[in-house]
């Protein structure tokens, strides 16, 4: 039996935590796919990536600060948040480009616009949301746990770690999902792989900011969550309190 549960508690940035998390998730996903770049690398030669991976992984970094702040159950609640506004921007992009259009110039001439920029097909829609879900999950789940192994230190290599494993599964649900005989398997394999080792890098590239942003958050809010006796199912919107002590040992 567990002991008694610290009463959940207000802060002063957990709101700004979510809503910066879910504002990057659909504007990642909803503007980012409208564009696909193409830049020339050294040794790697041209290289084309949806516009969306230059923003997506911020996300992930949303998520360690809110698992490594405020604790896993808190960080639930904006993953939560974040596949529910997903699901409502997805139908209501699908509902607006098949309202009739108005007869007018400037109407015609927009909807086929529209269509391009959110016309995302149902597949694509469907892949994005249960890989945003999955791997969302397992890296705020792997950052907690590495918490409790590692009693708070190395923070590097629970960011990473987690990000590792979260954007892995991301990509190979992802990837498969919404583009498996459409291209080729060379070319799905390609993808799959630059684009996962784009996202880590950008999280790597970023762990000084990642740093900074915790340790401030930590100090502002005097807290920080140790998930000992957290129950990790993604299944609950409950707030289990804090844990502030690492375990012993």
């Amino acid at each position: 039996m567990s002991g008694p549960q610290t009463p959940p508690r207000a802060f002063r940035y957990y709101d700004f935590c979510l809503v910066g998390m879910v504002a990057v998730l659909l504007c990642s996903n909803l503007i980012g796919p409208a564009k696909v770049c193409a830049v020339t690398l050294p040794v790697i030669g041209l290289v084309s990536f949806g516009a969306g991976n230059l923003f997506f992984p911020i996300s992930y970094i949303f998520g360690d600060i809110l698992t490594e702040v405020y604790g896993y159950a808190r960080a639930r609640r904006a993953i939560w948040a974040g596949f529910a506004a997903l699901i409502f921007a997805s139908v209501m992009a699908w509902v607006v480009i098949h309202m009739p259009t108005a007869d007018t110039a400037y109407n015609q001439t927009l909807q086929p616009a529209l269509e391009v920029a959110f016309g995302t097909t149902g597949r694509i829609v469907l892949a994005s949301i249960i890989a945003y879900w999955v791997g969302d999950f397992v890296n705020s789940y792997v950052l907690a746990r590495m918490k409790i192994w590692t009693g708070g230190r190395w923070l590097w290599t629970r960011t990473i770690g987690s990000t590792v494993l979260g954007q892995g599964i991301d990509s190979l649900i992802f990837y498969p999902l919404a583009f498996y005989g459409l291209w080729a398997s060379d070319t799905l394999l390609l993808v799959m792989l630059f684009n996962f080792l784009f996202k880590v890098g950008v999280e790597v590239l970023l762990t000084p900011v990642t740093y900074a942003v915790i340790g401030w958050l930590k100090r502002k809010e005097g807290i920080d969550t140790y998930d000992t006796s957290t129950r990790f199912t993604p299944f609950s919107l409950r707030d289990e309190g804090e844990r502030r002590q690492p375990p012993p040992g």
